[in-house]
């Protein structure tokens, strides 16, 4: 059963109506998502470097007793047209405590200025800047949220396309997986997702993957070969609309021999992790996300 604390703030994100947008446009809206991150505090006890992973505007968020030799990318969520390091510290700093590895979370280059592949392009950038360091490929776990979550099982695609050393396991929180939104859940869940309710018709998808096609499985992993991935641990709420895009990715994966594990969150919403400070559903979520991060760097 869901958290008194949850019903309260599925009840306060509907009434803020973050992804309608209206006449401001999606650029106004990043303008304001990155000011509202103001109000993420990250844990205490991770620092925060900023670095340069080759072109790439990136920080390390490092807690105490981080080994040297191993890393989690984190790559942030936001429709690919917003979000940040910024806007994302709290979280990712929580994911780093708890599993004791020290964080490389990136700045991708966002749409509509920079459409598909340039993001994706940049979080492949930051995983070889990784190795080059001196952090071998199975030692290194890739992470994110809702658009970060595709990019980094598109990156995992591209990766095995490529024929290139695939890292130790991955983290998806509300993956996008399918772009050509067929799933049921898109339908179903609409009038009871918190976050995705009130949104208005709106270009963001489309000014993401301009004039390619939705399947193609480095904007859609869905549709991709999912034969030899590593380990997949899949984050998703129960009334959100993803919800299918995350069941379907990890049933493909299962039957490709991926290790895929799909946790639904009962009564919970869209990366409902980012709300540890105030959530239980969430705290519970991140020491499950840190387990596995150890499982796969033992």
């Amino acid at each position: 059963m869901a958290s008194v604390q949850s019903h309260i703030l599925a009840y306060w994100l509907r009434r803020q109506k973050m992804f309608q947008l209206g006449e401001a446009g999606s650029l106004e809206l990043r303008e304001r998502i990155e000011r509202a991150s103001k109000i993420g505090i990250p844990h205490p006890n991770v620092k925060i470097i900023p670095v340069n992973a080759a072109s790439v505007s990136s920080e390390w968020l490092v807690p105490p007793g981080a080994p040297p030799g191993r890393a989690l990318l984190y790559v942030h969520g936001g429709a690919w047209f917003m979000g940040s390091t910024a806007t994302h510290r709290g979280l990712v700093s929580r994911i780093a405590y708890q599993s004791k590895v020290r964080v490389l979370s990136v700045n991708y280059r966002l749409a509509p200025e920079h459409p598909f592949p340039a993001g994706l392009e940049d979080c492949e950038t930051a995983y070889d800047w990784l190795q080059q360091i001196g952090i071998p490929a199975g030692k290194i776990i890739l992470a994110g949220d809702s658009a970060g979550g595709n990019l980094i099982l598109a990156l995992l695609v591209k990766l095995s396309i490529a024929g290139k050393p695939l890292p130790a396991g991955a983290v998806a929180l509300s993956p996008a997986t399918d772009l050509t939104f067929s799933a049921d859940s898109v339908a179903s869940r609409i009038k009871i997702d918190p976050i995705f309710a009130n949104m208005k018709p709106n270009t963001t998808i489309q000014d993401y993957i301009t004039n390619h096609d939705p399947h193609e499985p480095l904007i859609s992993p869905l549709y991709a070969d999912l034969h030899d991935l590593p380990p997949i641990l899949i984050h998703v709420g129960e009334n959100e609309i993803l919800l299918d895009d995350a069941v379907r990715f990890g049933q493909k994966a299962r039957a490709a021999g991926v290790q895929a594990q799909v946790v639904i969150w009962p009564g919970m919403f869209h990366v409902f992790q980012v709300y540890a400070p105030i959530l239980p559903e969430a705290r519970r979520a991140v020491l499950q996300i840190a387990e596995f991060i150890s499982s796969c760097l033992k």
